[in-house]
C-alpha cells in the first residue's frame, strides 16, 4: 500500500467507514461484523494498523517524562488495537473458512508482520524505558499483576534479541521473516493436501461397516464415494470399515500426506524451518530450540521433559504390546497368516471393546446427538459449576451458515461474552479442533470475551442427525474448556488475560473440563437416544465407566511417538538437522530408539503434516502430557472434595480460570489442590504399569 493511500485511509472518515475493520465493531462486545467485512478490507486495515502502532510506540519512546508503569507498560498494552482487530479476523478466517484471496493475504503480510513485531521488540529506546522500570520494580509499589506484566515484557524483549549486537540482530530479523513466510506456506500445503488425499471408492461394498446414513453422506455427484481425511494419522472411519483393503487405502493415504514429492510436499520446508530455529536459538545463547522454548515453560528444562518422557514411554509401549496381542488374535481368525497393521487397530479394538465390555461405538452413538451433547452436556456442566447460561443469538452475523452464535450470561444475569460454535468439517477449514478469541477480556480496555470453538465433525446428509463418536464428545468438552478459560478471565491487562499462560499449562484447564464428559449426572443428562429421547441405559453407562482405560496403550503411544519426534528434532543444532530426504528416516530412528517400532501404532502426527510443531507447539507438544499430569491431580482433588457443585466451580475459577497469566502457574496449581503435582494419578488414569511410583 502506498503512503498516500494509507494517509487517505487514516484521514478520510468516509473511506474509513467503508472499511469495517478500520473502526471498532458497532455490535455488542465488539463482536466482529462478519456481514460487512470483505476480503478487500484486510490489506488496508493491516497496513493502517501497523502504521498506527508504530506511531503509538514512537509516542511512548518520545515521552519526555521519566518512564512509569502507566506511560510505558500500560501505554504499550493499549497499542495495536486496530492491527489486532484486523489480524485476528484474518487469521481466524484463514483457519476456519479460507479462500485463495485470504491465503494470498497471509503469504503477503506474514513477512511484513514479522518485520513489524521485530521493529517493536528490537527498539533500543523502548527497551531502555522498560529496563529502567524493571530495575526499579521493587520500589514501584506494583500490584502482583502489574509486576508480572512488567517482568514478562522485559523477559520477552530479552528473548527477542534486543541486547544482541547489530549484525546478530540483522540476522535474527531475516530469520523471523523467513519463518513467518514458511509457516504460512506450510499451513496452506497441509490444507491443500488433506483435501487432495481424500480416498475415492466405487462401490458400497467397499464401505461395509459404515451405516447407510454415513454412506449416503459420502456419495459424490459422479456416483463414487469420497472418504475425507482428518488431520491426525488415525482416521475415525477405520473403526467401522470391515473391508480391509479400504482400511489400508485410507490409512496409507493419511500416512503418506505431504511427502509424495509433489507441490504439497513439506519436507524441504520443514527441514529449513528446523535449521532456522536452531540458528536463532544459538544466536540467543541457547544450545538448541528446545532449550530456548522451555526456558519460559512450567517444565523449566529440556532435561526434565526428557526424563518424564523416558519414564512414561516404556510403560506405554508395554501396554500397547499387550493390546496388540489381543487384536492380533482377532485378526488371525478372519485373515489367517495376516499381521496386525496400523489400519487394523481401530477396527479390531472396537470389536475387542465389545467382547471385553459388552458394547461398541455403534451402540453408543445413537445416544450422542450433537445438540444434546452440547446443550444438555457441555453447557449444563458449565451451568452447574459456574452458574452460566447460554442463549442462541441468531441476530449476530456469522462467517458461514454452519456457525452458531451464542451469548454466555453470567450468574449475575449480565452478558459474560459471546461464543461462536463452528463444528462441522469443510474443505475451506483446517483440520483438527481449536479454540480462539476474537476479543479478549481486559479491564484496562473495557473489553469482554468473544471466543470461537472449532471442530471437524463430518456433516451428515440433509435431514439426518449429527451423531458423535465418543472421541468427538471428548473434544467438544476439551475445546470448551479453553473457551471457559477465556470467558471467565478476570484480569486488567490484555497480555495476561485468558489463555495467555505457558504452553505446557494452557491445556490444563481444557483437560480438567473433559472430566464432566463421564461424570454420572452429566452423562446421564446428555446421553439420550436421538429418536426416542430415552436416557442411556444404566447398564451401558456402567460399561462405559468400566472401559475408561481401554486402549490407553495405543492412545498414549501414538501421542508419545509424536512428542518424542518433536523433542528430538528441536534438540538438534543447525548442522545436525536432517535434510528433506533424511527427515522420515530420522523419524523412524527416533521411534525405534524408544521401542515404538515394536507396535503398529503410527505417531498421532507424522512430521510432514505435524501442524502443532510448525505453530506454537514447537518443542512443546509434550504440553498435553504435562498438563494431563496436572489435570489428573486436579480431578482427584475434585472427586475428594464434592465433585460437581458451585463451590468446586468457584475454586476452579479463582485459582485456574480467572487469573490468566497474572501469577506463576505452579503457585496457582498448588493453591488449587494443595500439593505439588505427582505422576502417579496420570499413570493410574492411563492404566500404565511402571516400576517407579
Amino acid at each position: 500500500m502506498t503512503r498516500r493511500l494509507l494517509g487517505a485511509l487514516l484521514l478520510a472518515p468516509a473511506l474509513a467507514q467503508a472499511n469495517a475493520l478500520l473502526q471498532p465493531s458497532p455490535l455488542p462486545l465488539q463482536y466482529p461484523p462478519f456481514n460487512t467485512i470483505t476480503d478487500a478490507d484486510f490489506a488496508p486495515a493491516l497496513s493502517a494498523g501497523m502504521a498506527m502502532q508504530r506511531r503509538e510506540i514512537a509516542a511512548i519512546v518520545a515521552n519526555p517524562a521519566a518512564p512509569t508503569f502507566a506511560n510505558t507498560i500500560e501505554a504499550l498494552e493499549r497499542s495495536g488495537r486496530l492491527l489486532s482487530r484486523a489480524l485476528t479476523v484474518l487469521s481466524s478466517l484463514n483457519g476456519a473458512h479460507t479462500n485463495p484471496e485470504r491465503q494470498r493475504l497471509m503469504r503477503e503480510f506474514a513477512p511484513l508482520l514479522a518485520q513489524h513485531r521485530d521493529a517493536i521488540a528490537l527498539d533500543p529506546a523502548l527497551f531502555q524505558r522498560i529496563d529502567t522500570l524493571h530495575q526499579q520494580r521493587d520500589r514501584l509499589q506494583l500490584s502482583t499483576e502489574q509486576r508480572r506484566l512488567l517482568e514478562r515484557r522485559h523477559r520477552d524483549l530479552l528473548r527477542s534479541g534486543v541486547q544482541l549486537p547489530p549484525d546478530a540482530q540483522a540476522r535474527l530479523r531475516a530469520i523471523n521473516v523467513d519463518l513467518s513466510r514458511l509457516g504460512a506456506d506450510f499451513n496452506q500445503k497441509v490444507l491443500a493436501e488433506v483435501n487432495a488425499s481424500a480416498v475415492l471408492v466405487a462401490t458400497r461394498n467397499e464401505l461395509a461397516g459404515l451405516s447407510q446414513t454415513q454412506i449416503d453422506a459420502l456419495r459424490e455427484p459422479d456416483g463414487r464415494y469420497r472418504l475425507p481425511l482428518q488431520n491426525t494419522s488415525g482416521q475415525p472411519m477405520l473403526a467401522q470399515l470391515s473391508h480391509r483393503p479400504t482400511r489400508e487405502r485410507l490409512m496409507q493415504a493419511s500416512l503418506s500426506r505431504n511427502a509424495r514429492g509433489d507441490g504439497n510436499d513439506t519436507r524441504e520446508l520443514i527441514s529449513h524451518v528446523l535449521r532456522l530455529r536452531a540458528e536463532r536459538a544459538a544466536l540467543l545463547g541457547h544450545a538448541h530450540h528446545a532449550d530456548f522454548t522451555l526456558q519460559t515453560e512450567t517444565a523449566g528444562s529440556t532435561a526434565k521433559v526428557n526424563a518424564v518422557l523416558a519414564q512414561v514411554a516404556p510403560a506405554a509401549v508395554a501396554a500397547a504390546r499387550q493390546e496388540a496381542a489381543a487384536l492380533q488374535a482377532q485378526l488371525q481368525q478372519e485373515h489367517p497368516g495376516a499381521t496386525l497393521q496400523p489400519w487394523d487397530w481401530a477396527y479390531y479394538a472396537e470389536r475387542e471393546r465389545a467382547r471385553a465390555y459388552g458394547y461398541d461405538q455403534a451402540q453408543l452413538q445413537p445416544y450422542l446427538e450433537l445438540n444434546n451433547v452440547l446443550e444438555r452436556g457441555v453447557f449444563h456442566a458449565a451451568t452447574q459449576l459456574f452458574g452460566l447460561r447460554f442463549k442462541r443469538r441468531p441476530d449476530l452475523p456469522v462467517y458461514h451458515p454452519d456457525v452458531q452464535a451464542w451469548e454466555v450470561i453470567g450468574p449475575h444475569g449480565r452478558s459474560q461474552g459471546f461464543l461462536l460454535l463452528d463444528l462441522y468439517a469443510r474443505p475451506s477449514k483446517r483440520g483438527g479442533a481449536w479454540a480462539n478469541a476474537y476479543v479478549g477480556q481486559s479491564h484496562l480496555l473495557g473489553t469482554q470475551p468473544v471466543v470461537g470453538n472449532h471442530m471437524n465433525i463430518p456433516k451428515p446428509a440433509a435431514g439426518q442427525p449429527t451423531l458423535l463418536t465418543w472421541d468427538e464428545v471428548n473434544t467438544l468438552f476439551h475445546e470448551f474448556g479453553h473457551n471457559l478459560h477465556s470467558l471467565l478471565s478476570d484480569v486488567r491487562y490484555p497480555s495476561l488475560a485468558g489463555t495467555a499462560v505457558p504452553r505446557d499449562y494452557v491445556e490444563f484447564p481444557s483437560q480438567v473440563n473433559e472430566m464432566w464428559q463421564t461424570w454420572p449426572s452429566i452423562l446421564a443428562h446428555y446421553a439420550r437416544h436421538h429418536q426416542t429421547g430415552e436416557p442411556i441405559p444404566k447398564a451401558l453407562l456402567d460399561k462405559i465407566k468400566a472401559a475408561q482405560r481401554f486402549n490407553q496403550g495405543h492412545a498414549t503411544s501414538e501421542y508419545l511417538a509424536a512428542t518424542l519426534i518433536d523433542m528430538h528434532l528441536h534438540q538438534l543444532r543447525a548442522e545436525q538437522i536432517p535434510s528433506a530426504h533424511q527427515l522420515m528416516a530420522t523419524e523412524a530412528e527416533v521411534l525405534k530408539a524408544h521401542g515404538f517400532d515394536a507396535v503398529p501404532v503410527p505417531p498421532r502426527y507424522r512430521t510432514p503434516y505435524f501442524s502443532h510443531i510448525m505453530g506454537g507447539y514447537a518443542a512443546g507438544y509434550y504440553a498435553y502430557l504435562w498438563s494431563e499430569v496436572l489435570d489428573a491431580n486436579t480431578v482427584e482433588w475434585i472427586e475428594r472434595n464434592g465433585g460437581l457443585k458451585r463451590a468446586t466451580g468457584e475454586r476452579l475459577k479463582r485459582y485456574l480460570l480467572a487469573r490468566g497469566g497474572t501469577e506463576d502457574p505452579m503457585v496457582l496449581f498448588k493453591q488449587l489442590v494443595g500439593h505439588e503435582p505427582h505422576l502417579g494419578p496420570y499413570l493410574k488414569r492411563r492404566g500404565l504399569v511402571t516400576g517407579k511410583p
